[in-house]
């Protein structure tokens, strides 16, 4: 089978580096047709005029670029404006759409950058169930995002494949060697998912507990008022992150209460169980489609921050209860989220898509 991973897609983003490693490793032949658009582009949410101009003009050099012959094409994350020139390239042949999010879903539910029912906050929502629409089969991260991402686009609940996010394997993999004092670390771009207000809150309940907060992003002021037992570091690379998971006392998963952060599982989660490092992410649909709670993680309620303080104190004080939790973790990973596994997996998406039949000119 030959495949195109096709787009503006950002090509250092974990589920695209992901997807086309998972499938190579599965013996797919895959090439790439890529335009630049976003690698530069540290916070997505903010982008104005000047990048829709860039994405435009990038558009159009994808239209004309050269391409072998392929069966499948796959348009990569933030891939909704690739959408309908791929569906040109593409012609008949099938196009699986990775999107992993909503914009709609992301700039007014989540980061309300848009508010409910306003002329952005549709138009949002007409590209994604245009982008949609246009796919053979779009892919999403969950069973519970798949449900969400069928009745935006009102399309059968057929047209949604599922895979999970994976993790980068030769960056995040045991052993679990968490260092001393106990450190509960987090790592992110501080959306409003992630719930950074709910871990800044547990971070003041436990004073004596070390807080290690990795990232920036949109609820970057929140640290402001953070007590003296949380770190911050603005920026790691991949390879310092690995390492930081695999000498965290506990990694920190997401605490939001927005929709979103019910449907998703973040990278985060499958990094660091990768790792063998014990997780605390909040108990959602998403997260109890892949974890269970005192087994695999411990799952507490999103946005409470008594909870989240006593399921970190339990891993602080029972080293047991942490390294069966994150030996545990570790094999569910490589039973259900495994580059292996997920190779298979977007394999059998892609053989499906060539098997559905052709869409119209």
């Amino acid at each position: 089978m030959r495949v195109v991973y096709f787009g503006t897609y950002e090509r250092q983003y974990s589920r695209n580096r992901q997807v086309v490693s998972a499938l190579r490793a599965a013996g797919v032949e895959v090439t790439e047709i890529h335009e630049d658009v976003w690698e530069a582009v540290e916070h997505k949410y903010a982008a104005g005029a000047r990048f829709a101009l860039r994405a435009a003009l990038a558009q159009i050099r994808l239209l004309l670029r050269k391409r072998e012959p392929f069966d499948v094409m796959i348009v990569g994350y933030p891939g909704h404006p690739d959408m309908p020139v791929a569906r040109l390239v593409a012609r008949r042949r099938p196009i699986v759409f990775n999107p992993l999010v909503s914009l709609k879903d992301t700039f007014v539910d989540d980061r309300r950058r848009f508010a409910a029912g306003s002329v952005g906050g549709r138009l949002l929502e007409l590209v994604d169930r245009f982008a949609i629409r246009l796919s053979t089969v779009t892919v999403a991260d969950t069973n519970t995002h798949a449900d969400f991402l069928a009745e935006l686009a009102r399309v059968p609940r057929t047209r949604i494949s599922v895979c999970f996010v994976g993790a980068d394997e030769d960056v995040f993999h045991p052993p679990w060697h968490p260092e001393r004092p106990f450190t509960a670390v987090f790592a992110g771009k501080f959306s409003p998912l992630h719930g950074l207000d709910t871990i800044v809150a547990a971070a003041r309940l436990l004073p004596e507990t070390p807080f290690r907060i990795i990232g920036r992003g949109q609820l970057e002021p929140v640290l402001s008022a953070a007590p003296g037992n949380v770190e911050w570091i603005p920026w790691l690379d991949l390879a310092s992150l690995g390492n930081e998971y695999r000498r965290a006392g506990a990694v920190l998963g997401i605490f939001g209460t927005t929709p979103k952060a019910k449907r998703v599982i973040p990278n985060k989660v499958f990094q660091a169980i990768a790792c063998g490092a014990p997780v605390v992410t909040g108990d959602t649909p998403g997260a109890r489609e892949l974890l269970r709670d005192g087994r695999d993680a411990l799952l507490v309620p999103s946005g409470d921050p008594p909870a989240l303080a006593t399921a970190i104190e339990r891993l602080q004080h029972d080293e047991d209860l942490a390294r069966a939790i994150g030996q545990r973790g570790h094999a569910t990973y490589r039973h259900c989220a495994s580059e292996a596994v997920l190779g298979e997996e977007w394999r059998r998406v892609l053989e499906g898509a060539v098997l559905r039949p052709r869409p119209g000119p």
